[in-house]
C-alpha cells in the first residue's frame, strides 16, 4: 500500500465531483460509522460519490495506490464489510436519486438509496417491488444478494425485479447489466453481491401495490411460543398465495420488557385477501398485543424498524430450515429464555410462493426451494456484553446443527463466517467463480462476502 500524498489527493478530488474525507476533516466519523455499533474502523480516505464517473474514479485511484477497497452502500452492513482500516471506503450514500415511469412501471434508482427512499418514490405513483422487510436496509446490499420481503410470495424476491444495472468494474470501466447487455454478467450480479463490481444503480420493474395492504403483528407471552410456533406451522403448511407470514422472538416494547412470541403478516394483495388470512391469526389464542389490519405499503415496511436503532451492538447467525419439528421447537424455545439481551431479536422467515417458483440456475441466488429461514439477531448496548451474546448465538446455531438444510442465505453471513460462501451459493459457486476470475481477476472487490477467483 502506499499512501497517496496530498499533492495526489489534491489532483484527485479536482476531477471528483463527490467529497473526499480524511480522518481530520470535519464529517470523516459520522461517514465512517456503520449501522452496527461494534464496527470501529477507520478508513484512510472515504469517496463520498455522486456518480458512476466518480465511482470508476474512485476505484482507479484505489487501485493505483494499493488501498483495499470496501464499498458503502446507503443501509446497514451489521457485518462490518463495507469499510476498512487504511484503506479506501467507496461510500455510495449521498446517492439517492430515483427516475419512476408509471407508464412503464420501471423505476431506475442510485444505490445509495434504503427501501424508505425507494418505497416513497415508487408509491406515489401506486408502485412498488419487492424490499427490505426494514426500511433502513440499503436497496443495493439487499437486491444483490437476494432480497426478501413481504411482496415475496405474491412477486418473488427483490433481485427477481431486476430488468437492469450500471455497473462500475474492477478496470474503472462503466457497463450496462442486463438480459441484452452483458448477460453473464447480469446472470452473476442478480445474487452474487458486490463480487464483480459496484452497481451505480439498478433498474426494478414495478407492481401496482396499495396504497393499503394488510400488515401487522399479534404478540404473545413467551409461555406461549410452542404454541405459536405450532400455529406458525400449521398455517405456512396451507397458506394460499400472497401472505408473507413470520413468527418472531422479541421483547416488549413496553416497561414490563417482557419477552414475546410474535406472529408477523405483511399481505401485498387485495384487502379482501388479505382480511381471510388476518381473521385466522387473529382468532389464534389471547395476544397481548394485535395490530394487524390495513395499512399503507410504506408503513408496512417500517413497523420493524424500531427493533433495529442504529448504532447498537449486533451479531447475526442464519440458516435454512426444510421444516418446523417439534424438536426444533423446543430447541428454540428454550435457547431464547437463555438469551442474555433484551435487545435481541429471532424472526423465522416463510420462504414460498413466487420466489421458490424460480429455477435455481435462473439467477446466482440459489435457494429457490420452499422452507424457512432462521435469522438470529443477536443484539446489545454495552461492550463489556459482547462475549456472552457471541457466545449465547454461537451455540444457538450449534444446537440448531439437527435441524439445518445446509445452505445459507448471503445477506444474513457475519464478519467471521467467510468460509460459508460456498454454501451460500450452492450449486452456482463454480459457475459464480468463473466470472470473478473474468471480471475481477485480481479480487479487487474482496471486502465483501467473497468468491475468491480461480488460479
Amino acid at each position: 500500500m502506499s499512501t497517496p500524498t496530498a499533492e495526489q489527493l489534491t489532483a484527485f478530488g479536482q476531477t471528483f465531483s463527490g467529497k473526499l474525507l480524511q480522518p481530520e476533516d470535519g464529517g470523516y466519523d459520522e461517514a465512517r460509522q456503520l449501522h452496527n455499533g461494534m464496527v470501529d474502523k477507520r478508513p484512510a480516505l472515504i469517496a463520498q460519490c455522486r456518480t458512476a464517473e466518480d465511482i470508476a474514479a474512485a476505484v482507479l485511484f484505489g487501485r493505483e495506490h494499493d488501498l483495499a477497497i470496501a464499498v458503502h452502500g446507503g443501509g446497514h452492513n451489521v457485518a462490518g464489510r463495507a469499510t476498512v482500516n487504511d484503506g479506501l471506503m467507496i461510500d455510495l450514500s449521498p446517492m439517492k436519486i430515483a427516475q419512476v415511469d408509471p407508464r412503464t412501471r420501471v423505476a431506475r434508482a442510485q444505490t445509495g438509496m434504503t427501501w424508505r427512499d425507494l418505497n416513497a418514490a415508487t408509491q406515489e405513483h401506486g408502485l412498488a417491488t419487492t424490499g427490505g422487510a426494514v426500511s433502513t436496509t440499503g436497496i443495493a446490499g439487499l437486491t444483490l444478494g437476494g432480497g426478501y420481503g413481504y411482496m415475496m410470495p405474491l412477486h418473488g424476491l427483490a433481485v427477481d425485479a431486476v430488468i437492469s444495472a450500471e455497473m462500475v468494474l474492477a478496470d474503472g470501466r462503466i457497463v450496462t447489466a442486463s438480459a441484452d447487455e452483458n448477460p453473464e454478467l447480469f446472470w452473476g450480479i442478480r445474487g452474487g453481491g458486490g463480487n464483480f463490481g459496484v452497481a451505480a444503480s439498478l433498474e426494478y420493474s414495478l407492481k401496482p401495490i396499495g396504497p393499503a395492504v394488510t400488515g401487522g403483528h399479534t404478540a404473545y407471552p413467551c409461555a406461549d411460543a410452542r404454541e405459536v410456533l405450532r400455529f406458525f406451522r400449521d398455517q405456512t403448511d396451507s397458506l394460499p398465495p400472497g401472505p408473507a407470514l413470520n413468527v418472531g422472538f422479541l421483547t416488549a416494547p413496553d416497561d414490563s420488557r417482557s419477552k414475546l412470541a410474535a406472529l408477523v403478516v405483511g399481505h401485498c394483495g387485495s384487502l379482501a385477501d388479505g382480511a381471510a388470512v388476518a381473521k385466522s391469526i387473529k382468532n389464534f389464542g389471547a395476544p397481548l398485543m394485535d395490530t394487524v389490519g390495513p395499512m399503507s405499503y410504506e408503513a408496512l415496511n417500517t413497523m420493524l424498524d424500531g427493533s433495529f436503532p442504529r448504532g447498537i451492538r449486533a451479531y447475526w447467525r442464519s440458516f435454512f430450515l426444510p421444516d418446523i419439528s417439534d424438536a426444533f421447537i423446543d430447541v428454540m424455545v428454550d435457547a431464547y429464555a437463555r438469551c442474555p439481551s433484551p435487545d435481541t431479536v429471532v424472526i423465522l422467515e416463510h420462504w414460498y410462493g413466487a420466489a421458490v417458483e424460480v429455477p435455481a440456475e435462473a439467477t446466482a441466488f440459489p435457494h429457490r426451494e420452499e422452507g424457512y429461514n432462521l435469522l438470529v439477531m443477536s443484539q446489545w448496548h454495552a461492550p463489556a456484553a459482547d462475549q456472552a451474546n457471541i457466545q449465547w448465538t454461537r451455540q444457538l446455531s450449534e444446537d440448531m446443527e439437527p435441524f439445518k438444510r445446509g445452505n445459507i442465505y448471503m445477506n444474513y453471513l457475519d464478519h467471521d463466517e467467510g468460509n460459508a460462501v460456498p454454501a451460500a451459493y450452492g450449486s452456482n459457486y463454480a459457475r459464480l467463480q468463473s466470472l470473478k476470475t473474468k471480471y475481477d481477476p485480481d479480487n479487487v472487490f474482496r471486502l465483501n462476502q467473497n468468491i475468491k477467483p480461480m488460479g
